[in-house]
Formats: C-alpha cells, structure tokens, sequence
C-alpha cells in the first residue's frame, strides 16, 4: 500500500505542475479574489484529479478507447471556456480602469464564493479527459506492480488527490502574493491584461498542440 501511496504522489504531482491555461487562470483568479476563493478553485481543481485517478484504477484500459472519439470536441470545449473567461476579465479590467476603479473588479470573479469557484474550476477541469488517460497510461504502464486491491487503489487515489491538492493551493498562495505586490490600479490592469493573454495562448495550446 506504501508504493502504491507513493506512485499516487508522483503520478498527482507529475500532472499538476505543468502550469496550464487553468493554472494560470487559477492564479489570476485568486489575485484578485483573495486566498478563500482561490483555495477553493484550487480544491476543485484537485478534485477532478482524484476523479480521473479513481476511473483510471477502476478501469482505465476500459475508459481510454471510450474517451478517446470525444477528446477533440472536449478539448475544443475547454478551450472555449478558458477564452471567453479571459476575454472577460480583459474587458472588465479595461473597463473599470477607464472608470477609476480598480481593475477587474466587475469581471465576476470578485463576487465568486469559494464555493462556486471549486464547482467552476471542478468543471472546467473534468472538461480535459487528457487526465484520466494520463492516469490510466501510468496505471497500466505498471503492469503486475500496479495497485490491484481495493486499499492499494484506495491509496493510490487519495495520495493523488493529496499532491494535486497541495500543488494547487501552492499556485493559489501565488495568487495572493501577486496581489499584495501590485495592489495599484495600474499594476492590477497589467496583471489582469497579462493574465488573461496568457490564459488565451494556453487555451489555444490545448487544441494546437
């Protein structure tokens, strides 16, 4: 069960620190909500990964064939859903800054709940199928070593889940730091701007690549 534990570490950790279009939307989203809503877009982030690691070592090599013909609809899905967020907030940070007020503050993000913002990033990640694949292929990759018994599975899950999560709030500490940094108006409509072009390249990215 320790191994198992392990490779659910390294496995959660090896598909959450590539900083993607969420992560950086992520970031941009608690730099101007604060830590509360940014943990909680964290936690739900971490959530669709157990998720994915859960269907993987339930039945991976039965999901992959099924997934694979909606891989492209979805990503195109998650895509557009990233763009449109980040054309938001561009806009609204234009906007409010054209106003005196401070950027970004009427993009929507400032009235997200924790709450809502878990069900917000829980959905756009469940949105990459990419990751239960990522899952599965280590799963079976593994072949005889891989977790086989319900608590070997078990700890697999949880420790993936442990690792996306820690990963995740890390990213979401970031977040709050870079607001402290740049709390003028000025300084929030870059990062704003910034943030949301990168977004959109890193949305572009999962379609392109």
């Amino acid at each position: 069960m320790i191994a198992a534990a392990v490779a659910g570490l390294l496995a959660g950790y090896g598909i959450a620190i590539p900083v993607g279009a969420v992560g950086a939307y992520l970031v941009a989203v608690t730099a101007r909500t604060g830590w509360r809503t940014g943990a909680g877009a964290a936690l739900g982030v971490a959530t669709a990964d157990g998720v994915y690691a859960l269907l993987a070592v339930a039945g991976g090599s039965a999901l992959v064939p099924l997934l694979t013909p909606v891989m492209t609809p979805l990503r195109w899905l998650s895509a557009l859903v990233l763009v449109v967020l980040a054309a938001r907030a561009a806009a609204a940070a234009v906007r409010t800054h054209r106003a005196g007020r401070l950027a970004t503050r009427d993009d929507g993000a400032a009235t997200l709940t924790p709450a809502r913002a878990y069900l917000t990033f829980l959905g756009i990640t469940l949105l990459n199928p990419m990751t239960v694949i990522y899952f599965a292929a280590l799963v079976l990759a593994t072949g005889p070593a891989a977790p086989a018994t319900p608590p070997a599975r078990t700890a697999f899950v949880l420790a993936a889940l442990l690792a996306s999560a820690t990963w995740q709030l890390l990213l979401a500490t970031g977040g709050t730091l870079l607001a402290r940094t740049l709390t003028g108006p000025r300084g929030r409509l870059t990062t704003a701007l910034a943030s949301s072009t990168l977004i959109t390249v890193l949305a572009v990215g999962l379609v392109t690549g």
